[in-house]
């Protein structure tokens, strides 16, 4: 397949966002967009500043992730101007010049000081929709963040240019090859802390550049969804690996995650076999026309029907979705949004007015309940767990005995299973970032 034209596709995205902010600021009653980059945070009592993150509306324009200081002014019927702030510094690395193909779409502006940057802003703060925090504010511009534009952006934020999907899809193959290496060095005995700086090595990402920490859990730590402790030291017994991570390219992210078992032979093997068919059948659910939260029901079906045929589970698997003790092994949302940001906005989103739609009662954890529609890209990610505070919950309640117990302490010492996909939803079938980023590098 030919490489795509970024420039093309870039030009096209931009045309896009230029026609959604002339329909938001009118929404608004606003004639320019401005949009700051963000500014460093400093730690309190020290004058160490966190990891820097850029602003979102901000990178949606520019793929610029590294350049706090910087301002986007966009006025309908004119060409956009970028603020870039290329500062004199000895003390860090300046930005270098602006350079590559979306340059040619901006009128750029370089100041040398934070300062600079107000004698080229729109001239009365009132007529613009400002979005950002408060500390960018640089005088009397000041981000007012108006719901009627930032509800228009956020909503049609969830429909992806080819260009976004294109930047999504290299992000896809960076994690990937990431996640082999992660893989490849959890079967050689490394322990947490090793694993993941393979993974930031092959990655080719510092730990702040990935959209979002690293989740690498062996054996027991699998239970924990979001675990980020990172021991130093390998276990004595490693028996399963789980690992959720992902990498940027451009502003955009990638989210994957797979589960893997020492003993491929041994039967929590099997049990991640099955619930990969079940993730690969959800999958094939992101179609448009699609309401999500279908998905994450069904999602809750699969995994139920799942722990019966393990005889984990006693109860059918209407029974244990109906009663919540599916949820015990299923705590969270199937997926969400994902882009610019890794749980991307809009997920509840009503309508470019504003409205929220409902999660499913019970299910307080899932993070979209739109209706899916093509250009939409949505994780996939059920997952089976044994995890002791919900397990002793459910021992304490009135389904006890909806589950063999002895079958739990067989799986409990593995932790738990997830596996997560990037799934872009067309007019037809259905794209796979991950698998298809995983097809290329050799295997599935």
């Amino acid at each position: 397949m030919p490489a795509p034209d970024i420039a093309s596709l870039y030009a096209s995205h931009v045309s896009v966002l230029q026609q959604r902010t002339e329909r938001a600021l009118d929404r608004g009653g606003f004639d320019h967009l401005v949009v700051p980059s963000g500014t460093l945070h400093y730690q309190l009592f020290d004058d160490r500043d966190y990891p820097y993150a850029v602003n979102p509306q901000f990178k949606a324009w520019v793929p610029l992730t590294q350049t706090p200081g910087s301002w986007v002014v966009i006025t309908p019927g004119q060409r956009p101007k970028l603020v870039y702030l290329q500062p004199f510094d000895y003390w860090h690395v300046v930005p270098e010049a602006p350079a590559g193909y979306w340059v040619p779409h901006f009128d750029i502006v370089v100041i040398r000081t934070p300062d600079e940057a107000r004698a080229h802003l729109p001239k009365d703060p009132a007529r613009c929709a400002i979005l950002g925090e408060a500390q960018s504010a640089l005088g009397d511009i000041a981000p007012n963040n108006p719901p009627a534009v930032l509800q228009y952006l956020d909503y049609h934020r969830a429909y992806k240019t080819s260009y976004e999907i294109e930047m999504m899809r290299m992000a896809s193959r960076i994690g990937v090859r990431a996640h082999r290496a992660a893989e490849a060095t959890f079967r050689s005995g490394a322990g947490e802390f090793d694993i993941h700086l393979a993974y930031c090595a092959a990655a080719r990402q510092d730990a702040v550049e990935l959209p979002y920490r690293n989740i690498v859990a062996l054996n027991e730590h699998g239970a924990v969804l979001h675990y980020t402790e990172l021991d130093r030291d390998a276990p004595t017994d490693s028996r399963s690996f789980l690992i959720d991570a992902g990498a940027s390219y451009a502003g955009y992210a990638c989210d994957i995650t797979r589960t893997y078992a020492r003993d491929t032979s041994g039967e929590f093997q099997q049990l991640i076999d099955a619930v990969d068919a079940a993730q690969l059948r959800m999958c094939a659910q992101v179609r448009a026309g699609t309401d999500y939260r279908r998905i994450h029901l069904d999602a809750h079906l699969a995994i139920a029907g799942i722990l019966r045929v393990f005889g984990i589970l006693k109860l059918s698997p209407e029974s244990a979705v109906e009663t919540g003790v599916s949820g015990v092994f299923f705590p969270h949302g199937i997926g969400h949004g994902i882009g610019l940001q890794v749980h991307d906005v809009g997920g509840f989103a009503e309508s470019d007015r504003g409205g929220t739609i409902p999660k499913p009662e019970g299910h307080p954890y899932l993070r979209l309940t739109r209706t899916l529609e093509a250009g939409m890209v949505v994780t996939i990610e059920p997952g089976l767990y044994f995890v002791d505070l919900l397990l002793d919950g459910l021992r304490g309640g009135a389904h006890a005995d909806a589950v063999d117990w002895a079958r739990i302490e067989q799986f409990r010492p593995f932790g738990g299973i997830r596996i997560e996909d990037d799934v872009v939803c067309t007019e037809a079938d259905p794209i796979n970032l991950t698998r298809d980023a995983y097809a290329e590098s050799g295997a599935g």
